[in-house]
């Protein structure tokens, strides 16, 4: 069994790890992430993973991935700086697979110019497609917001990715389309239930586990957005592979 844990921390990571470390990830990508020797620093315990992939220009907030429970991740030799927050890595351990972890930063988007996901699609196409390949993380997007005929529309990008052989596991077991969401992963401004909500943190995964999810769980409101760790929940998938 594998988990994946995908979560926007909201940074302050050392401070709500107890909470991540309570899910029991293998794999977990964390945006808005502080520097591991900063965490390691502000850490009353000893918790991060030997050799975490970070990547960013913030040395408070960027985007993580740490393994656990025999799981190493390192990132590629093909990484594209340009491409900013969206870190392709190898995941190897019990399970062998591509990651590509996501922190989007939608914003400057315009109608016919490629979103930054677009173009890590493109870039990391030979990595996505020689072995298994999980793209995960906040997209910061949803298809509410697609514009007729712009690039950046997030419908194309699931489009994409489906062309790639991967889906959204969410999508995939709750039987809801792209924009129908009924569970948000993020609290957005005023974090409260009856604030703006939307779904925008994603795991993507071969279409061929979709059958070996046992589990797809979205944080619940009061521990992660009441309790106030952050203005998103977690995205968790288990997948017997």
């Amino acid at each position: 069994m594998m988990r994946i844990v995908a979560w926007n921390c909201n940074m302050a990571l050392e401070r709500k790890v107890g909470a991540l470390l309570d899910l029991r990830p293998d794999i977990a990508v964390i945006s808005e992430c502080a520097r591991p020797d900063l965490l390691r620093q502000r850490s009353s315990r000893d918790w991060l993973p030997d050799d975490p992939v970070w990547i960013g220009r913030n040395p408070h907030k960027g985007l993580a991935v740490l393994a656990f429970n025999g799981y190493s991740a390192r990132l590629c030799d093909t990484y594209d700086a340009n491409l900013r927050y969206l870190a392709p890595v190898r995941v190897e351990g019990p399970v062998r697979f591509t990651l590509l972890a996501a922190w989007v930063n939608s914003g400057g988007l315009r109608k016919y110019r490629l979103g930054p996901l677009r173009r890590a699609l493109s870039r990391y196409r030979d990595l996505l497609t020689e072995r298994p390949a999980i793209i995960a993380g906040d997209l910061n997007h949803n298809v509410i917001w697609d514009k007729p005929g712009w690039r950046g529309n997030h419908a194309t990008t699931v489009r994409l990715m489906a062309e790639l052989g991967l889906v959204s596991a969410y999508h995939a077991v709750r039987g809801e389309a792209h924009g129908q969401e009924s569970t948000p992963t993020i609290y957005w401004r005023d974090r409260t239930h009856d604030g703006p909500t939307y779904h925008i943190d994603y795991v993507f995964l071969p279409e061929t586990w979709v059958g070996r999810i046992t589990t797809l769980d979205i944080g619940a409101f009061e521990p992660w957005c009441g309790a106030g760790l952050s203005d998103h929940v977690p995205v968790i998938v288990d997948v017997a592979v």
